[in-house]
């Protein structure tokens, strides 16, 4: 198998070209696809038109699908999310604050895969931040503290009753369900020793970190703040854009990522789904 591979800036981020994904893949092209993907972070395939079925059947070449709460999914797949935004829709787009997908579930997912329908012919990129760099550009102090934190998270701000209210969600054309369940509370390391490669990300994000183990909370929002504008500095990010059938997918493990918008005016559709993951340590 003879793929076309093109690495972005510092490895993070690869286009790959060559292959057909709609069509049931081997055990052998799996495992080259998993070490690209374990390398690069984030993969793209452009030229892939799927349907549900086919997506469905990729997404599982990876392990177990994941859990997603809080959106209701396609009908009749349970395990694909649609990610749409209406031309006229008024509410910023779906994820666009930095996030590891999922980060409060007690195993989030390990990888996200989204698959482009409908892109516009402007704006909508998605940017990806590279934990991998945030933590190893930290002075070896800095890494020795962090690394001893824990950090606490939670979906109360998008998916609380209340934070679904405030963040606009009736305007949304996407079907939120918000839930007071969304106030509880999982504990996972500030720096995540990665379960494949063995590398340490940087592993807190704006939307779903809420504080530090043991730490007043304002003493916690300060570094958590700190830890946040580190993490997405301008030389950790590549910036992803779309077109139409391509298919992304990202190691959630090592990554964070934000939806952008400035595509007012236009419809937005991609479909979604995860694979289950481990317990972060």
């Amino acid at each position: 198998m003879t793929l076309g591979i093109a690495a972005h800036d510092h490895g993070f981020g690869a286009r790959i070209e060559g292959l057909d994904l709609s069509a049931s893949l081997d055990a052998a092209t799996v495992g080259h696809l998993r070490a690209l993907w374990l390398e690069h972070q984030v993969i793209y395939f452009p030229g892939q038109p799927m349907t549900h079925a086919q997506l469905e059947r990729y997404t599982t070449c990876f392990g177990d699908y994941g859990r997603d709460p809080f959106v209701a999914p396609v009908d009749d797949h349970p395990h694909i999310l649609e990610i749409r935004r209406e031309p006229a829709e008024q509410a910023s787009p779906f994820g666009a604050s930095w996030h590891s997908d999922w980060s409060f579930q007690a195993a989030p997912p390990s990888a996200t895969i989204l698959h482009a329908k409908v892109i516009p012919p402007v704006g909508g990129d998605t940017l990806y931040a590279d934990g991998y760099r945030a933590f190893e550009a930290l002075s070896p102090s800095m890494q020795d503290d962090l690394a001893t934190l824990t950090a606490v998270h939670s979906a109360r701000r998008p998916y609380s009753p209340q934070g679904f209210l405030a963040g606009g969600g009736r305007q949304r054309s996407m079907r939120i369900m918000p839930s007071e369940s969304a106030m509880e509370t999982r504990e996972h390391p500030v720096v995540r020793t990665h379960p494949e490669t063995g590398r340490r990300a940087l592993w807190v994000n704006r939307v779903y970190t809420v504080g530090i183990r043991g730490m007043p909370q304002h003493e916690a929002e300060a570094l958590l703040n700190m830890l946040f504008d580190h993490a997405t500095r301008n030389e950790f990010i590549y910036a992803h854009r779309w077109e139409a059938d391509m298919l992304t997918m990202w190691d959630n493990r090592s990554t964070q990522h934000c939806a952008q918008g400035g595509y007012d005016g236009h419809l937005r559709v991609l479909h979604r789904t995860v694979v289950a993951g481990e317990v972060p340590n």
